[in-house]
């Protein structure tokens, strides 16, 4: 039952109680305008990476010039930043690129505090009870390696995506039967007895262990105070009216053809504060059958530099770039208050995967957007040796933006300047 809030609440172990074991017993309404001057975060992730040669200028700072993927973003220039050198120093390949917001590998994370925690799950954690849905991930299931992987909560789990505007839609404006909405309310009060119960458990075990083992169970309380905040922010809204749609629930198509409506989706889900926080992956279901390439995304990543295939993967790049354009434009032209709701959004743009032919992990093609920064350079950072910044310290520095007050996320070796 926690699973329906994120949760997962099993007692650590206690080596000072194992150690005296004998016998193994164990013990608002969301409204057109809310959340005006609120900070907002999203990204946008692909799965199989940009044609580097085909997004990198030459040039850096404001002078930088126009590649053949930044000719769609001219309108936005002054809007956003593009990096170069910025990764997380990891390798693997498609196995990796589930690491972009990250920082670290799945298979790594089981000795972390915050394990493989992604940067739109760290920041939900803080300011997600603000709004109806903490956050939002959207993307589509099944392809290569088992689909959307964007999203990671501190407990190492995937968070399953949002696959179709109509999914999407139902979520941000249809409300819930009268039948689910009992339903709803008998697993909530199910939810608070289980947290009643191992909350008791938890501080009976507290008056038998040493030090050691008693901030284990202090950082255990602080889990259970974070499902109880998830809890409670569900059944505020549990009886609040969705905001009205603008328009006809949509159908899912295809990811292709979907992707327009999906990112005009995810600007609604904005500026009706239904949520503060999403996050997009273009996965290995974006066919390009639908852009009438007759090839695989995947086969075409390995394009062993032949020139047809290159133009193929130019082509449906582009056509991904041109609806993140789109996107920029369609927040810039929302009012928030005295700015635009782009002002208040930070939009990180970018891929897990730097090469797409040799699959390497490193120098990932990084956008920003948005999110009251100053814009309008390409800038390249140190990506090696001592004086490399990890993408991580750029995460840090938005999610302080964002009011979170910490000294560390994910592989981070200080902020961002």
């Amino acid at each position: 039952m926690l699973k329906t809030v994120g949760a997962s609440l099993a007692l650590p172990g206690l080596p000072s109680l194992l150690a005296k074991s004998t016998g193994g017993n164990s013990a608002v309404q969301a409204t057109r305008g809310a959340g005006i001057g609120a900070q907002r975060f999203v990204a946008i992730g692909n799965l199989l990476g940009f044609q580097q040669k085909s997004i990198f200028p030459e040039t850096t700072g404001k002078g930088y010039e126009e590649t053949t993927l930044l000719k769609p973003l001219s309108e936005n220039r002054k809007n956003m930043t593009l990096y170069r050198g910025l990764d997380h120093g990891v390798k693997g390949g498609h196995f990796a690129v589930h690491s972009f917001l990250s920082g670290v590998l799945h298979s790594e994370a089981k000795n972390r505090a915050d394990g493989n925690v992604t940067i739109d799950q760290f920041i939900a954690d803080e300011v997600g009870v603000e709004t109806r849905f903490p956050s939002l991930t959207v993307g589509s299931e099944g392809g290569i390696h088992g689909g959307c992987q964007i999203a990671w909560t501190r407990s190492g789990i995937r968070v399953p995506p949002i696959t179709g505007p109509a999914d999407l839609f139902e979520k941000l404006f249809v409300d819930d039967s009268p039948e689910r909405k009992s339903q709803r309310s008998t697993e909530n009060h199910l939810q608070d007895s289980i947290l009643d119960s191992v909350l008791e458990d938890a501080n009976r075990l507290s008056k038998h262990v040493n030090r050691e083992d008693k901030e284990k169970l202090d950082e255990y309380f602080s889990s259970i105070r974070d499902v109880e905040k998830r809890l409670q922010a569900r059944k505020k809204w549990a009886n609040e009216p969705k905001p009205k749609a603008p328009f006809e629930k949509p159908s899912n198509s295809n990811t292709v053809e979907d992707l327009p409506m999906l990112y005009e989706l995810i600007a609604l889900a904005l500026q009706t504060d239904s949520t503060r926080v999403a996050t997009l992956e273009i996965g290995g279901c974006f066919l390009p059958q639908h852009l009438g390439i007759d090839k695989s995304y995947h086969s075409m990543s390995h394009h062993g530099n032949d020139e047809e295939t290159i133009a193929h993967l130019v082509t449906l790049e582009t056509y991904q770039i041109e609806q993140f354009n789109t996107f920029l434009t369609r927040l810039n032209s929302i009012k928030d208050g005295d700015k635009t709701l782009l002002d208040s959004t930070a939009v990180i743009f970018g891929s897990g995967m730097g090469s797409g032919h040799s699959h390497t992990n490193s120098d990932l093609p990084i956008i920003l957007a948005g999110g009251g920064y100053r814009h309008g350079e390409f800038r390249k950072v140190e990506g090696k040796g001592i004086n490399k910044v990890p993408l991580c310290n750029l995460y840090l520095e938005m999610a302080q933006r964002m009011g979170i007050e910490s000294e560390t996320f994910g592989t981070s070796t200080g902020t961002f300047s």
